[in-house]
């Protein structure tokens, strides 16, 4: 029981981030996609991340909430979590000022406070595959029985 509600905690956690964070740069479109354009790794794909980014994180968040899809959308938003981690480390080792494009209050992070950010997300999205392949082990053996 205990197993399934930090499932749910981090699961409710990671639909509110992505859906948040692509519906921002949804809203602000113009704005992300030139954010996105200022970045020397993304420049020659931002016209491409501008419109799949954004639409993919909220259908992550739809994954995650559905709980049929919910073990896919947890192993892609772990995916996810670690490429935009990378993505991060990457700039803070470019040492060049870069505006974040994360969108909404995201924006407002440091490069840092967001490397922070992003590896407890990482962290609870493994977590949350781990306890929940736990759990369907758990299911199984006990249907079996």
């Amino acid at each position: 029981m205990k197993r399934t509600v930090i499932i749910e905690i981090i699961s409710l956690l990671l639909v509110i981030l992505f859906l948040y964070t692509g519906l921002s740069k949804m809203l602000d479109y113009d704005l992300f996609k030139g954010v996105i354009g200022t970045s020397p790794i993304l420049k020659p794909i931002a016209p491409f991340i501008a419109i799949t980014l954004p639409t993919f994180e909220c259908i992550v968040a739809v994954l995650i909430f559905i709980p049929k899809t919910r073990w896919i959308g947890l192993y892609i938003a772990f995916i996810m979590m670690i490429i935009f981690t990378a993505y991060i480390v990457a700039i803070l080792s470019y040492g060049e000022h870069i505006p974040c494009s994360c969108g909404g209050v995201l924006e407002e992070m440091s490069w840092q406070t967001h490397l922070v950010f992003n590896i407890i997300f990482t962290c609870l999205s493994a977590w949350a595959i781990y306890l929940n392949r736990k759990e369907h082990r758990q299911l199984s053996s006990t249907i079996i029985q």
